[in-house]
């Protein structure tokens, strides 16, 4: 998903001491459950975790095939931005539900899907989208696949954490 951001909230919020915590606060600044948001922070991070799947062997590859394939890391007191879409439930069927944070550093070396974080104080900038595009590809592949499995237990198995111990840095 990619939106030309142009945020109507722009603010600081405080420290968080969880995910879950951080994603409270980001609720308080969202005008509806029925209208996608995005989301950017900028700050320092106590702790950040991320994981990043390995790039696939073959264009035909499955998400949970490839999901199965991720390494973690973690990071302490590092500088960097998250963003997110925040999609609506009904979305699911071409969103995850939610929000869904990737983090990249200010150096630009470090970044992932983020998995778990404590925070200091934050900016907050956030744009509510309420005109959404969707284009398919018009590829033979995609024409011809079968799309009419439901893979949301896939993407749920895609979207945990699978921690191996020799894959956290």
């Amino acid at each position: 998903m990619i939106t030309q951001f142009t945020p109507q909230v722009d603010l600081a919020i405080a420290s968080s001491e969880s995910l879950d915590a951080l994603t409270a606060r980001c609720d308080e600044h969202r005008t509806s459950n029925n209208i996608f948001h995005a989301i950017r922070l900028d700050g320092k991070f106590h702790q950040l975790r991320s994981r990043a799947v390995s790039p696939p062997t073959d264009n035909h590859s499955r998400l949970i095939d490839v999901a199965k394939a991720q390494a973690e890391f973690e990071f302490n007191e590092i500088e960097g931005t998250l963003v997110s879409i925040w999609s609506p439930g009904f979305s699911s069927a071409f969103s995850i539900p939610g929000y869904h944070f990737h983090f990249i550093s200010n150096d630009r070396q470090h970044g992932g899907h983020l998995v778990a974080c404590s925070t200091h104080a934050l900016r907050l900038r956030m744009e509510t989208l309420t005109d959404f595009h969707l284009a398919l590809p018009e590829n033979e592949s995609f024409l011809k696949a079968d799309l009419s499995k439901n893979t949301s237990d896939e993407l749920a198995y895609a979207e945990q954490t699978h921690q191996e111990t020799d894959n956290v840095y």
